[in-house]
């Protein structure tokens, strides 16, 4: 029976290794580096964090297809803040991470939406 459970954990992290490549490939895909060594919980967190950038940038008016460039290519976003944070050659997995969080926080801290085309009204409403 043993032999059996080895088998399968094997397996399993086989298949594991097999997803967090995928994974790893379609971020490398939209421009984010990826060392090659990261663990496939950093890959996960990483995909997890570039989604909450995203819904961010979303609920703040951005529209990613313009916001986010095929890879080698210069993105021209609406509104720079709106652009995938760069990961450098020696930032680890968990700093881009953060460094995707504090993009995240410093996109929700916006108490007003500014909508490309229209302008804000001072004053209160009428």
């Amino acid at each position: 029976m043993k032999a059996r459970s080895d088998s399968n954990d094997a397996g399993r992290r086989d298949e594991v290794q097999e997803v967090a490549r995928e994974i790893a490939a379609r971020i490398s895909a939209r421009g984010v580096y990826m060392r090659g060594d990261e663990s496939s919980d950093e890959i996960i967190a990483i995909e997890e964090a570039i989604e909450r950038f995203e819904e961010a940038v979303e609920s703040r008016g951005g529209d990613l297809m313009m916001d986010e460039p095929p890879r080698g290519h210069r993105g021209e976003p609406d509104d720079p803040r709106f652009q995938l944070p760069a990961r450098s050659t020696r930032m680890s997995a968990p700093d881009y991470v953060e460094r995707l969080a504090l993009a995240v926080d410093k996109l929700r801290s916006r108490r007003s939406r500014t909508v490309p085309g229209k302008t804000r009204r001072k004053g209160p409403p009428a």
